[in-house]
């Protein structure tokens, strides 16, 4: 399995970050900070902090925090999603609205028809079984010899 350019970005976001550690939404996080990869928790209920990162509410509240940014150029972040499937549709919709490219969904997460939305939205997506807990170090590893 290839990351598809996923680790290739220069920020991560987790969408569905929990401050509650034996939630996987905590434990993708945890991951990206022991990998010393910049990430973001994302959690439309959080105020605050989750593991001492600063949270937003929504993937719109990255871009607003890239103030370098216009509107017109899309979002280079890839994100990971822990959220239940309806929900996900939606993040998916979120993304390419901001011109994400690349997304993993975490097993369980994934919306129906996954891969047909990532051709419709132009978005390179992980799911479907792979877990960045488990596949994230060797495929880190991978693309870094790219």
């Amino acid at each position: 399995m290839s990351g598809s350019g996923f680790f290739s970005s220069k920020a991560f976001a987790v969408v569905g970050a929990s401050a509650d550690r034996a939630k996987y939404g905590n434990r993708v996080l945890r991951w990206y900070i022991d990998n010393k990869l910049p990430v973001t928790p994302i959690n439309a209920r959080a105020d605050g902090e989750i593991e001492g990162l600063a949270s937003v509410k929504s993937l719109g509240d990255l871009q607003k925090g890239q103030q370098e940014q216009s509107e017109d150029v899309p979002l280079s972040v890839s994100v990971s999603v822990i959220t239940p499937p309806q929900v996900s549709q939606r993040i998916v919709e979120e993304a390419a609205a901001l011109g994400i490219r690349h997304m993993w969904f975490q097993p369980g997460s994934e919306p129906e028809a996954l891969d047909q939305l990532g051709e419709k939205y132009g978005i390179q997506v992980i799911g479907n079984g792979p877990c960045i807990l488990v596949e994230g170090e060797r495929m880190l590893a991978q693309e870094a010899r790219l």
